[in-house]
């Protein structure tokens, strides 16, 4: 049976020195991750575990500009920026993407190809991934892409917490809770994505609200009209960080207490 976990969320950004310099303020880790060679982008990261945020910049525009592959990230990098330093799409992991395409090319999905990816680390060291990017959105609101990684969540959690790029945050315990978006028919779009990923539905607070379940996760679909990721939201034993929303660009983290 095909495991769908929350990986990562994608939150363009102009400078990447902002968000490491934003975190680094609070007692939080981001740091430089790597270059997309074959791409024209670069990124820093901030993890929660494995789930990570990704500020993904712009490195090379010309390339990126250029690029064949149908990779609607990059794609949308170029059209969003420099203009709005927005969140974009979470990035869904699964132990078996063929089994993923299958299931949304089923439910009528246009899919780019599962394509090899893979970014030069701080290290000089390659990282290595497939990918798959779903092309429009539903009611506005554009598609996760889904994403499988070379070895097993146990192999990386093991790899990255001895090489530190997974450790604990100086600010204290900091645990990524779940994601926002605000969309204007909440329940049809959460409708369609547990359709889409088999994620079954969980108790929301907010009665103008809808939410799913993925792993231990939540995504929350909010009445509003923007039609996209808005909010990111942790649990923290830190009394700096909870009751704090941190803006950077268009996107907003939130920090409530443990």
């Amino acid at each position: 049976m095909t495991t769908l976990r929350w990986d990562h969320i994608v939150h363009y950004v102009n400078d990447l020195e902002k968000p490491i310099q934003v975190f680094a303020d609070n007692g939080l880790i981001a740091f430089r991750g790597g270059s997309h060679k074959l791409w024209g982008t670069f990124n820093a990261l901030s993890y929660f575990g494995l789930t990570y945020l990704e500020f993904l910049a712009i490195e090379d525009r010309e390339l990126a500009s250029s690029i064949q592959e149908p990779n609607r990230v990059v794609k949308d990098a170029v059209t969003t920026l420099p203009d709005h330093e927005a969140l974009s799409r979470v990035a869904i992991r699964t132990d078996n993407i063929d089994d993923t395409v299958e299931r949304l090319k089923a439910n009528g999905l246009s899919l780019s190809p599962i394509m090899a990816g893979k970014r030069l680390d701080a290290r000089g060291e390659w990282i290595e991934w497939k990918m798959v990017t779903i092309d429009g959105d539903f009611q506005g609101l554009v598609y996760p892409f889904v994403i499988q990684w070379k070895g097993s969540d146990e192999e990386r959690l093991k790899n990255l917490s001895n090489t530190g790029v997974i450790q604990p945050h100086p600010a204290g315990s900091v645990t990524l809770k779940s994601a926002r978006f605000t969309v204007s028919d909440p329940a049809a779009v959460a409708k369609h994505w547990q359709q889409l990923f088999d994620l079954p539905k969980a108790e929301s607070a907010d009665e103008d609200s809808e939410a799913l379940m993925i792993g231990d996760y939540q995504f929350i679909f909010t009445q509003g009209e923007v039609n996209q990721l808005t909010h990111i939201f942790f649990h923290t034993n830190s009394e700096k960080l909870a009751g704090k929303i941190m803006e950077i660009g268009e996107g907003k983290y939130v920090f409530s207490a443990q």
